[in-house]
């Protein structure tokens, strides 16, 4: 689940590890962005798209969303668990800062410079100098597959970031979807002589943490007939034409919406 399709990720993280598994991506474009709400509103919103979706079952929820996790999460467990187990997304500062050096974090400017933020890089920075980085726009211009937009949020991030930095921590889930893109904007600022930029996003961790909480092994060998539901705001529907420019849609097996 997520107020867009920043779930994209995550849910092709799952298909990857079980081919097999039928998937359901609840998200909500009637509210988005859910940024900008307040926690109040943020968490009723929440929830009543994770509700919508255990109506069908699921054995378990992933919240592919950083700011719903960061405020929203206890709310979620509280309405689903222990029925239906719910893995949150959290910047994975903890792996980017091993070996210490200069890490960034990418995050939208509500994330950047919060408490709940800070707290990650105090408790898991592990003496690497973090840099944080806000990027306003890029998540809003991600979801609407608009080029020129998220070329511009990323120059503008970018100038942000040191040009020696090691390794950069995707702080928003959106922003996987066009890491290929980031990295051409960091490499252009000139690292000549320096190893190349590792990025950590959450997709990965948060699809192998879903499977061990319900007990299910990785099997990228399965067949592929896993299927795909999605629910728009609580009613059936199918993912944004948008979403279709990027190949973890179509890792999926998404079409696009009927006219």
């Amino acid at each position: 689940m997520d107020s867009g399709i920043g779930l994209l990720p995550a849910a092709a993280a799952v298909r990857r590890l079980r081919p097999d598994a039928d998937l359901l991506i609840s998200n909500d474009p009637d509210g988005m962005p859910w940024g900008p709400r307040t926690i109040e509103d943020l968490t009723e919103r929440a929830v009543a798209v994770a509700l919508a979706a255990a109506e069908h079952g699921p054995d378990a929820l992933i919240v592919a969303c950083n700011t719903a996790s960061v405020h929203a999460l206890p709310a979620l467990r509280a309405a689903l668990e222990p029925g239906i187990p719910v893995i949150g997304t959290v910047p994975a500062i903890k792996p980017a800062a091993t070996g210490g050096g200069k890490v960034a974090i990418w995050a939208t400017p509500a994330t950047t410079g919060s408490a709940y933020q800070r707290g990650l890089i105090r408790d898991f920075a592990d003496g690497a100098e973090v840099t944080e980085v806000p990027c306003p726009g890029l998540a809003d211009a991600v979801e609407h597959a608009d080029r020129d937009a998220v070329d511009e949020a990323v120059a503008a991030a970018a100038a942000l970031t040191p040009a020696d930095v090691r390794a950069v921590v995707l702080g928003c889930t959106h922003y996987e979807l066009v890491e290929e893109r980031i990295l051409a904007a960091l490499e252009a600022r000139g690292r000549a002589g320096l190893p190349p930029i590792v990025f950590h996003g959450s997709a990965d961790a948060v699809a192998a943490q879903a499977l061990r909480r319900i007990g299910a092994e990785p099997a990228p060998d399965a067949d592929p007939t896993g299927g795909l539901t999605v629910l728009l705001s609580g009613r059936p529907g199918q993912l944004p034409a948008a979403a279709l420019g990027y190949a973890e849609s179509r890792l999926l097996g998404a079409t696009a919406p009927a006219h």
